[in-house]
């Protein structure tokens, strides 16, 4: 089919108008059928609706040890020796403060926190080394290690811990002062771990536990 009249169109205008006459059923397809090419809409609006009802993820959490702040200047005075929760109750009984020994007749004085023989013991107080003991006179393998702090006022010993200190020595919270001794040679079967005992000015022995309490936080 010829049109004589389009050859006096200019070539801008005959574009133009061979474009309208190319796109115009497909614009009307459009119009009678809305839904053409929105196939992937449905799909999507289902991942969506699958994400929302999905379950949040589940908040891993893990103890930390918050010592406490007797001087009130904003930072913790004691730490927790080994990283770990007191010993629970085993043949030799268990490691609170209070707990019974020797049958009733005397009380534990310190509160065993539990650990892994030969791992890092870490100094429960800051302040100085003032002491370096055995904690048996027939065990030389057994040593303490006795830390006091001048401006506190409160004396720490942590038992059964390989020195890797020395008496006079500077300690900070926290700092390694040696490693856990085994105790399986002399009481074989019990929970290695680590005897903490605090003295308060005047010479009483306090519950360590109250002094650091374990805290529940979101894992990193």
């Amino acid at each position: 089919m010829h049109f004589p009249a389009l050859k006096k169109l200019p070539p801008q205008a005959r574009i133009a108008l061979g474009l309208t006459v190319l796109f115009a059923p497909m614009a009307g397809l459009a119009m009678e059928s809305p839904h053409v090419n929105r196939g992937a809409r449905p799909a999507v609006q289902t991942l969506l609706n699958k994400l929302d009802e999905a379950p949040p993820q589940p908040v891993r959490m893990e103890t930390v040890w918050k010592g406490a702040d007797v001087d009130g200047d904003g930072a913790p005075d004691f730490a927790n020796p080994t990283g770990a929760a007191p010993r629970e109750h085993d043949d030799f009984g268990d490691g609170a403060f209070g707990a019974r020994r020797d049958g009733g007749s005397r009380k534990h004085e310190g509160v065993d926190y539990v650990a892994v023989a030969g791992q890092a013991a870490k100094a429960p107080m800051s302040g100085y080394v003032t002491k370096i003991g055995y904690a048996y006179a027939d065990a030389p393998d057994l040593r303490f290690v006795e830390i006091t702090n001048p401006a506190l006022g409160y004396v720490a010993r942590a038992f059964y811990v390989d020195p890797d200190v020395e008496v006079g020595q500077t300690i900070r919270l926290g700092q390694v002062i040696g490693h856990v001794a085994s105790l399986q040679k002399h009481y074989p079967g019990i929970t290695d771990h680590v005897h903490l005992e605090v003295i308060k000015p005047g010479g009483r022995r306090i519950n360590a536990a109250a002094l650091i309490q374990p805290k529940l936080v979101a894992a990193a």
